[in-house]
């Protein structure tokens, strides 16, 4: 083994995934969809596949959220990204970051899609449309500021009709977050008060251009408005879903704004004045912001080169978790289900009946444990009180004997030197007292003959 490189397998993993990503950091791939999932962290992971191969591929979140339709099993897309290493696994992958269908455009099918499903919701109804008010006051005008639409609008107001007032929000009207700051002016201008009708509208473009009016949130921020909505988007041959929306569709920017407006007057020399240094203030503001976010982004380095590997790593640990919790939960089922089938077997009432049966037989034995006991008691008891009795002064003084005490000290009397002649004394006999006193005292034991001169 001396001399050799050794490397475990993570080092050669990585060896082979640094390759991999220098290689094929920018490529096209065209295949066919199969086996789609989109967990609960919104990652898509899916396979390509054709008729001889088929490779892995994952979109995450941050690139599927700009993803104009939903791809589905057995859709052909074509896809970029670039290749990468699922270090985990050892399996190579695609990394997508752009993703459309082939045939149709992306952007037509999800207007499509999008237009059928509002359409079913009744956001096209006609019933729903508000009428535009005879002589309005206050011309709400949502869209570019720079833009020819804006231009046109305001011309056309200024020749038919000078005097009205007219409410200009300025908006993105393509790009990047574009429809959500145009849904939001729909909301400003409804919240505002005094509005009389609103203009939305931008010039002609691409379907790409105008998608900004395509997007679900503009089209449900048209739908809950309470002023009506004039939509005046592209040329005449361009429809957006804007268009089936809004209360009344103009094929342009002018033509909406000679439908609001009835005679000509005189302009506000101030409002082209604020308009133009608006146009200016803005430009030179979003420049200076281009400048600092540029010198910003150079010093940054992508998360996501690291966040990925981690979000697909989380993925499928969320999904072994979920795989098993099932197990677990199966046979904590089928566990509950041996232990009632065994319970069945057991009859309730019979092991009642034997309980009740046993408790009764341990009463009986108690019982009559009991009756030995108390017969054994009794039978030592008597001996007791035959002893007692046999111990008792009365027993003695029932056989002939007496007690007798001296008086008045009441001590009793075991001696005769205790007592002199003439001294009362008290006899007790086995039936009544004797008072009496001593006539004659002899000394001595019992038996014996007194002594001379021993009488007192």
């Amino acid at each position: 083994m001396a001399g050799k490189k050794i490397i475990n397998v993570t080092q050669l993993t990585l060896l082979i995934k640094n390759s991999l990503e220098e290689q094929f950091r920018d490529i096209w791939v065209e295949g066919e969809i199969t086996n789609m999932k989109q967990p609960s962290s919104g990652h898509l992971y899916f396979t390509l596949k054709d008729q001889n191969s088929q490779v892995r591929a994952v979109m995450f979140r941050s690139m599927g959220r700009f993803l104009k339709f939903s791809p589905k099993d057995g859709q052909g897309v074509l896809c970029r990204g670039r290749l990468s290493v699922y270090e985990p696994r050892g399996d190579y992958q695609v990394i997508v970051e752009y993703l459309e269908p082939k045939g149709i455009g992306a952007l037509q099918l999800a207007f499509e899609e999008l237009k059928e499903r509002l359409a079913r919701e009744g956001l096209f109804e006609e019933g729903r449309k508000k009428p535009l008010p005879i002589f309005p006051q206050t011309i709400g005008v949502i869209t570019s500021s720079t833009g020819a639409a804006v231009r046109d609008i305001l011309n056309v107001l200024e020749r038919r009709r000078g005097g009205l007032r007219v409410v200009l929000v300025p908006v993105r009207v393509q790009g990047e977050s574009s429809a959500k700051e145009i849904s939001q002016a729909l909301d400003d201008l409804n919240q505002m008060g005094g509005i009389d009708v609103i203009i939305l509208g931008r010039g002609g473009g691409s379907i790409e251009d105008l998608w900004a009016f395509n997007e679900e949130v503009v089209a449900r921020a048209i739908f809950r408005s309470q002023l009506p909505i004039i939509s005046a988007v592209g040329h005449e041959t361009d429809f957006t879903i804007a268009d089936f929306v809004a209360d009344l569709r103009a094929p342009t920017p002018s033509a909406a704004a000679e439908m609001v407006s009835k005679s000509r007057e005189e302009w506000l020399e101030r409002f082209q004045t604020f308009l133009v240094r608006l146009t200016h203030g803005v430009r030179i503001h979003l420049e200076a912001c281009k400048g600092r976010l540029k010198e910003q982004k150079g010093g940054l380095m992508d998360p996501r080169l690291r966040i990925e590997g981690f979000l697909q790593r989380l993925d499928e640990l969320d999904g072994r978790f979920r795989l098993g919790f099932h197990h677990l939960m199966l046979e904590r089922k089928r566990k509950l289900m041996n232990l009632e089938q065994g319970l069945r077997h057991l009859n309730p009432v019979e092991v009642i009946h034997r309980s009740s049966l046993t408790l009764n037989l341990w009463i009986q034995r108690l019982e009559d444990q009991m009756q030995n006991r108390l017969v054994g008691k009794k039978q030592i008891a008597g001996e007791f009180f035959a002893r007692l009795n046999a111990l008792s002064p009365l027993s003695v003084l029932e056989r002939g004997y007496s007690i007798t005490w001296r008086l008045p000290d009441h001590q009793v009397l075991r001696r005769a030197e205790h007592i002199r002649p003439g001294d009362p004394i008290k006899v007790k006999l086995f039936q009544g007292e004797v008072y009496c006193r001593a006539e004659k005292v002899v000394t001595g034991k019992l038996g014996e003959e007194p002594p001379k001169g021993d009488l007192t």
